[in-house]
């Protein structure tokens, strides 16, 4: 069966999934690339950036399955850009250029209408603007059997746990502390929610925990 799933999802030791102060320069928030460094060596990033190389191992295997299987994507507006409120204007396209990693129907959870945007290597953006539980409709029809990625931002996560709509979550803890930013697990409960840790390996660069119910 087709699964809801978050996966590639980097989590500081004290709890932070994003820095603050997103911004144009800083679309991971101050000091929130820190948490991905575990993703950044693979060959699986390189392989997204165009270029060969990269490391071929745990932190790859997790990277590869963190893109695998997904038939369409969810992000929240934060996670499509830095713009607030109405849109000005149709210029500002993803923070990916015009080839963006999805490679598949992408929904885009928004307050302010806006036509989709067709970009390179089959992504399109859709903009929803009617919550969440249709947002995940649209993307079930979409993915065309396959699974749907919840792909952030944190808030957008915490959302779609909230409402019990999330299969499986794989979150990389990284080994560094922000002491302040974007809290994933402030107020979940996840075993009152359901989930288990079905799975987990370490490496230098985080431990890869697997969270399913």
């Amino acid at each position: 069966m087709p699964k809801v799933r978050v996966a590639g999802f980097g989590v500081s030791l004290d709890g932070f999934s994003a820095g603050t102060e997103q911004s144009l320069n800083d679309p991971l928030g101050k000091r929130g690339p820190e948490i991905f460094q575990w993703f950044f060596h693979t060959k699986t990033f390189s392989a997204m950036l165009g270029q060969e190389g990269g490391s071929i191992d745990v932190d790859d295997e997790f990277a590869r399955r963190s893109m695998e299987n997904f038939g369409a994507f969810i992000l929240g507006r934060n996670m499509f850009g830095p713009i607030r409120g109405p849109w000005p204007d149709n210029n500002w396209k993803g923070w990916w250029g015009a080839n963006p990693p999805y490679h598949a129907p992408t929904f885009v959870l928004t307050h302010h209408r806006r036509d989709p945007i067709e970009m390179e290597g089959g992504t399109t953006f859709f903009f929803v603007t009617n919550g969440i539980e249709a947002a995940l409709e649209q993307a079930k029809l979409a993915a065309n059997g396959r699974d749907v990625k919840i792909g952030g931002g944190v808030d957008t996560v915490r959302q779609y746990l909230r409402a019990g709509l999330i299969d499986e979550l794989h979150f990389a803890f990284s080994p560094v502390v922000l002491g302040q930013g974007e809290a994933m697990f402030a107020g979940i409960d996840l075993p009152a929610l359901g989930y288990r840790v079905s799975e987990h390996q370490a490496t230098e660069h985080a431990t890869h925990t697997v969270l399913s119910r």
